[in-house]
């Protein structure tokens, strides 16, 4: 295929990448002080040549491109234009360019293309159709969470088109990439999260997730949507209520871990092998994270539900990545649990009720098929306080995180600006929950956490990467019997 670079009008591209707007949650995180001119053009600047020149894969591998993924951290850190830019110049160096495609995407041939990457630029045209037609809303509903886009009657399970699951697989990268677009009102990264979400390869879904129930999410979004444009959402808002003493994400790694179908021999049958492990074990993972409890009749029980992917994902990644001999090995991928938890709060409000349960089971499914493709590693939840004591009892200056994000603003990795930040802001808005807060769940040791956990993964995060010289950990949490 060739190379080409991709021309649009101006106008075209300043409607596709405004400067960021406020976001839509209470619950999503707030752009720090330190914005300017500078910083929103660069800003702008980057993101519009990205999308003209460049692919969403850098390289054959299908490693995903995060030059928007950064910049657009580092300018809701605050950072200079100057920052923006200098890393930009590092992260386009090694990009591949965006190719032209054999065809056009069209309804008729959408499904046709679905995995081939060599149609990546093709998506992205006939989403930015999509967007301009029906907004984030109506979008999503369409392309991700109806029956029709996930199964089709008379093809073979290989062949199903499955949007949701390319939406939230490959480690979540087009969730996160259409997450900052729902965060920021920036269409593009919308448009091009679906183009990747649509260019992923066919991973596991249930299809009885789609059986009739009543009115379809796309029915119910059309009686509740007044208009499809970026900012059309339904409200959310942080709860004080008290979590009801049911199925807790917590009481579910609790469930299981006793579970003998994940046994050790079968955890290393599946080692790093999240989609072989999804495909053999996929039913009974899902039969978990419905057990896990969501009555969305409930007040405040989607911010609860937030709450919780975002206390499960952040003790997997450190808690799961800790022990007592090696401190923590900040795991790649386990990495990717928190970075896209941060987006559930800016997504959710934008979706029915309907969808917005399946998104979060979906997710949750997702963290727990990644916990187990690690080496499932068990959670010493007693001993990771014990031996991490000295960060939350030593403070070397006033706020902590402060130093936390602005060393990561300038660190070399471009993955440390946004765990740090998701971090400082899951501190923000659970680091007062006390210790006895999580004693009603299932499991072990979960009565001793409290809102200092945040600050624990940060601090040992910016221990682990160091200065910059040392990789995410690979290796895994495999035990061998």
């Amino acid at each position: 295929m060739a190379a080409v670079q991709q021309t649009y009008p101006g106008s075209e591209l300043d409607a596709l990448f405004p400067s960021p707007s406020s976001p839509p949650n209470v619950l999503s995180p707030p752009q720090y002080p330190g914005a300017s001119p500078e910083a929103a053009a660069a800003l702008t600047y980057v993101m519009k040549e990205n999308y003209t020149k460049y692919h969403i894969f850098f390289n054959y591998k299908r490693f995903h491109n995060h030059i928007t993924h950064r910049v657009l951290a580092l300018y809701a850190m605050g950072a200079s234009g100057s920052l923006i830019e200098h890393f930009y110049e590092e992260d386009s160096a090694y990009q591949r360019p965006v190719i032209e495609p054999p065809e056009v995407i069209t309804e008729e041939n959408f499904i046709e293309h679905l995995g081939d990457d060599n149609f990546y630029a093709a998506y992205k045209t006939f989403f930015s159709k999509v967007f301009e037609e029906r907004g984030l809303s109506g979008t999503l509903e369409e392309y991700i969470f109806s029956k029709k886009y996930n199964f089709m009657e008379g093809r073979d399970a290989s062949a199903q088109p499955v949007m949701f699951a390319r939406f939230l697989g490959a480690l979540f990268h087009a969730f996160i990439h259409v997450g900052y677009g729902a965060e920021m009102g920036i269409p593009g990264m919308v448009i091009e999260g679906l183009a990747m979400a649509s260019v992923h390869e066919h991973e596991f879904l249930p299809s009885y997730l789609f059986d009739p129930s009543g009115t379809t999410a796309v029915e119910e979004a059309t009686t509740r949507l007044t208009s499809l444009v970026l900012n059309t959402k339904t409200s959310t808002a942080p709860s004080q209520l008290e979590q009801p003493p049911k199925n807790h994400a917590f009481s579910i790694l609790a469930k299981i871990m006793q579970d003998s179908k994940f046994a050790p021999k079968e955890v290393e049958k599946h080692f790093k092998n999240f989609n072989g492990l999804m495909f053999e074990h996929g039913d009974v993972i899902w039969r978990y994270a419905e057990q896990w409890t969501i009555d969305p009749s409930q007040p405040g029980e989607i911010e609860r539900k937030i709450e919780e992917c975002i206390w499960t994902s952040t003790i997997l990644y450190s808690i799961g990545g800790w022990n007592k001999d090696k401190s923590l090995a900040a795991d790649f991928f386990l990495m990717h649990l928190v970075t896209s938890s941060l987006f559930l709060p800016s997504l959710l409000p934008y979706l029915p009720q309907t969808s917005q349960v399946l998104l979060l089971r979906g997710y949750f499914a997702s963290i727990l098929g990644w916990w187990i493709a690690r080496g499932f590693p068990r959670l010493d939840i007693q001993g990771f306080l014990g031996a991490t004591s000295y960060i939350s009892s030593e403070a070397k200056v006033a706020n902590p995180f402060l130093d936390i994000v602005q060393s990561a603003i300038i660190h070399p990795n471009e993955h440390m600006p946004k765990i740090q930040r998701a971090f400082a802001h899951f501190s923000s808005l659970y680091g007062a929950r006390p210790k006895g807060y999580f004693k009603d769940t299932e499991l072990e040791g979960a009565e001793a956490l409290d809102g200092s956990l945040f600050l624990r993964a940060a601090r040992l995060t910016e221990e682990y990467m160091g200065e910059g010289t040392r990789p995410w950990g690979q290796g895994g949490f495999l035990v061998r019997e």
